[in-house]
């Protein structure tokens, strides 16, 4: 039997889950950054754009025609909460 690739959440109690691991960690990452007067004007604006568009796409999938699933309105903040942390990391 294979195992789904981490990846690839596709239930909506994982991608929960793992949306609240990422924004925790991405939350003190960025936080610690802050208190050592290391964070950049670009990170200080990536955090306003990335919520904006993400809640754009959600009113998108919200405004569809077709009902929206929970895995749908969960993706736009699941993937960029997990690049955000993937991205922190490298730092």
């Amino acid at each position: 039997m294979k195992t789904p690739k981490h990846s690839s959440a596709s239930s909506a109690p994982f991608m929960m889950a793992e949306l609240a691991w990422a924004s925790w960690e991405t939350i003190a990452r960025r936080t610690l950054m802050m208190a050592q007067n290391s964070c950049s004007i670009a990170e200080y604006n990536r955090m306003i754009y990335e919520k904006t568009a993400a809640t754009l796409e959600i009113s998108r999938v919200l405004a569809s025609p077709i009902s929206a699933s929970a895995e749908a309105l969960l993706k736009p903040l699941h993937s960029r909460a997990t690049a955000n942390v993937q991205r922190l990391r490298k730092r």
